[in-house]
């Protein structure tokens, strides 16, 4: 993926570099406790209290600002993914590999999103991935890849649901993945073969980023 060009000017150096200084101490902090106030973020970010307020106007606005950096990245991973593979299976691996490292960084929105974000914004960050994955699923089941005994739609909302606790347990510590047990567990999920599976995943987690 490209790296978006780098910011020109004081002005974009100074407050730009400030707020996303807070984000990354906000992810940070809130991972470990939830429930953490502008406080131990501002501390955590090295910065005044109402510099934190400078920049969001309170817990939920921060909150939320993570969650648009969030989706920013989720919707920048897809548009950088190249051309579906003809494959669906090597496709939902790849596209699950992908995006992996993306909800791995911001895992910490899982535990804050009943409380702070609500069902309907959590929806909307989740929208284009599911999209994505739901086509995904109709193509391979209409190919004979993945089991039909559940529909493209909510098969994905299932995979979504699946990932998202997978990403949970990282989050508290029980597991450890690097994106390819998550991809083989949604491959097996969708139908495939566990050994056929497997070997989709390893051999795309040792290819060279951008090999079909």
């Amino acid at each position: 993926m490209t790296s978006p060009p780098a910011p020109h000017g004081p002005r974009l150096r100074g407050p730009r570099a400030t707020r996303t200084r807070i984000l990354e101490a906000a992810r940070q902090v809130l991972g470990r406790d939830p429930d953490s106030g502008l406080g131990a973020i501002a501390e955590a970010a090295g910065v005044a209290r109402r510099t934190v307020y400078g920049h969001f106007a309170g817990r939920a606005a921060l909150i939320e600002g993570l969650a648009a950096d969030a989706a920013e990245a989720v919707r920048l991973t897809i548009a950088a993914t190249s051309a579906p593979h003809p494959d669906p299976a090597t496709a939902l691996a790849r596209f699950v590999l992908t995006l992996w490292p993306v909800g791995d960084r911001y895992r910490t929105l899982i535990g804050l999103a009943r409380q702070d974000l609500g069902a309907r914004r959590v929806s909307e960050l989740l929208a284009p991935a599911r999209e994505t994955v739901t086509a995904i699923l109709a193509r391979g089941q209409y190919q004979g890849v993945f089991h039909t005994s559940v529909p493209p739609g909510p098969l994905s909302r299932a995979l979504e649901a699946h990932l998202l606790a997978l990403l949970d347990s990282v989050n508290s510590g029980i597991w450890a993945d690097d994106g390819t047990g998550a991809a083989t567990a949604a491959l097996i999920a969708a139908g495939v073969d566990r050994g056929v599976a497997a070997s989709t995943v390893r051999r795309l987690h040792g290819a060279p980023s951008g090999t079909p």
